[in-house]
């Protein structure tokens, strides 16, 4: 008798079967990882158009200014802050949507509305918590030198 060497459909079956139970735990955890690095990028970013606005505040004795709009960063305040304040101003954050930017001579606001791409209160700075939030989707604002919306802690969708 001639044994055949090989394996059968069943243990072909189970592994594919254990391979599909550690993708189905794995993928969220990695989706989750990549939007929470995605958050970090952008409030990094944000953080490093505030420095440079406040190193041109210092210079100025006003940040740059926008009017009452809210407007681009691109449009507004690429031209004034770089490359002499920060060699390249980032202007989309972490899903590429451009960062939005509210300015007069004594106050400013970087906003990314994050995930969800809509704002809850637009650049209204004073609608704001000013408190660490556990939504995926909450609005990333900095405003006056310190962050008034951002993520923190374990995520919820």
């Amino acid at each position: 008798m001639r044994r055949q060497k090989g394996f059968t459909l069943i243990e072909l079956l189970i592994v594919v079967a254990i391979i599909g139970i550690i993708a189905a735990i794995a993928i969220p955890n990695l989706l989750n990882a990549i939007n929470r690095s995605r958050q970090k990028r952008t409030m990094a970013d944000i953080r490093t158009i505030g420095t440079a606005a406040e190193a041109y505040a210092v210079d100025w004795s006003f940040y740059p200014n926008t009017g009452n709009a809210d407007q681009l960063i691109t449009v507004t305040w690429d031209t004034l802050i770089a490359p002499i304040y920060v060699k390249k101003t980032p202007d989309a954050d972490g899903w590429r949507e451009v960062f939005q930017v509210r300015s007069e001579s004594r106050f400013y606001t970087v906003a990314s509305s994050a995930r969800d791409k809509v704002f809850e209160f637009g650049l209204d700075s004073s609608s704001y918590n000013r408190a660490p939030t556990a939504d995926m989707d909450c609005d990333i604002v900095y405003s006056q030198g310190t962050f008034i919306s951002y993520p923190e802690g374990v995520q919820t969708d």
